[in-house]
């Protein structure tokens, strides 16, 4: 067995994410993970390992604990930090947010209600993608994270643990044995199925870097992630919020004089008309979050779906 702990950048207070679903994979149930802590496989190396996570609930020294039944050394301890560090966001430091966005008119009240919130992500790009492309036009969420758990249980390997086998995420190699009909059968369509086993082997024939994707800067990543089959400007957007940095960017997407994707949502936050705002304005309307647009977006975000789940609990 092997425990080890990371520290986070504060502020973080990791509870803040258990009342985002969206965060979740079809296994898991935020109200168990508070108790029990947070359980997933992790790859490291060429195997996969399951690790629970629990954090200490101090947003001012945020500290979480992991725990595997694996015996592992120093360097898998390592290489399974990379993964948890982007799953919770341990690195990105959103300090400088909290300063240059305090008087933000919309921002800024958010920031104080969501002190602490930093986003989840998965545990690589690949694994986000996938997660993107089979629930992408799905309405209902439940049914569309079950299409997920599929995929991962046909194709990824199955780790034990407390009794329970737990599919992880399948990797690039293990996908592109797929066929679309296959894939078809589990759920997503059969073009989601060629989507999903397209990005693999674009990965594998080096067509796509993840490593540099995952770096590059905002509208590199942009340029070349929607050019992946399935992606599209939209899930372009989607996808930039996840990767391990705090900036971002929301280039103009209009469709027929309509202004569409996570730009269209900003600029109706701020009040404006989305369809007749200006590149000068709309630059102006964000100035404050110069360098942290991802992390910005996150906290409008976080904020909509409490108010969406309040409106429903009062229904």
């Amino acid at each position: 067995m092997s425990s080890w702990t990371l520290k986070s950048i504060p502020p973080h207070d990791w509870f803040l994410c258990l009342d985002i679903d969206q965060y979740f994979d079809h296994e898991h149930n935020p109200e168990d993970v508070f108790e029990e802590g947070f359980r997933r496989p992790i790859p490291v190396g060429n195997r996969d390992v399951m690790v629970t996570t629990f954090f200490n609930g101090n947003p001012e020294q945020p500290e979480f604990h992991f725990e595997s039944n694996e015996a592992l050394d120093k360097s898998e301890i390592e290489e399974a930090n990379k993964s948890l560090s982007r799953i919770f966001g341990t690195e990105l430091d959103l300090r400088p947010l909290y300063d240059k966005a305090a008087e933000d008119p919309v921002l800024g009240p958010k920031l104080t209600d969501l002190y602490g919130l930093k986003r989840m992500a998965r545990a690589n790009l690949f694994e986000d993608t996938i997660n993107r492309i089979i629930q992408m036009r799905l309405s209902h969420k439940p049914t569309a994270k079950k299409m997920v758990y599929k995929v991962r249980k046909n194709y990824g390997s199955l780790v034990t643990a407390q009794g329970e086998n737990v599919p992880a995420w399948p990797r690039p190699h293990q996908l592109v044995k797929a066929n679309p009909m296959s894939i078809r059968k589990l759920g997503p369509t059969k073009r989601k199925g060629e989507f999903i086993i397209g990005f693999a082997e674009d990965l594998l024939s080096g067509e796509q870097d993840l490593s540099e994707l995952e770096n590059c800067d905002p509208q590199t990543f942009y340029d070349a992630i929607k050019e992946v089959r399935g992606v599209g400007p939209t899930s372009a957007q989607q996808l930039m919020l996840f990767r391990n940095r705090t900036d971002a960017v929301f280039p103009s997407n209009k469709s027929k004089g309509k202004e569409k994707g996570h730009r269209r949502w900003i600029i109706m936050s701020y009040g404006d008309d989305p369809n007749n705002t200006t590149e000068e304005e709309f630059q102006q309307m964000i100035s404050s979050w110069e360098g942290f647009e991802a992390a910005a977006l996150e906290f409008l975000f976080v904020n909509w779906v409490l108010n969406e789940k309040e409106k429903e609990a009062k229904n």
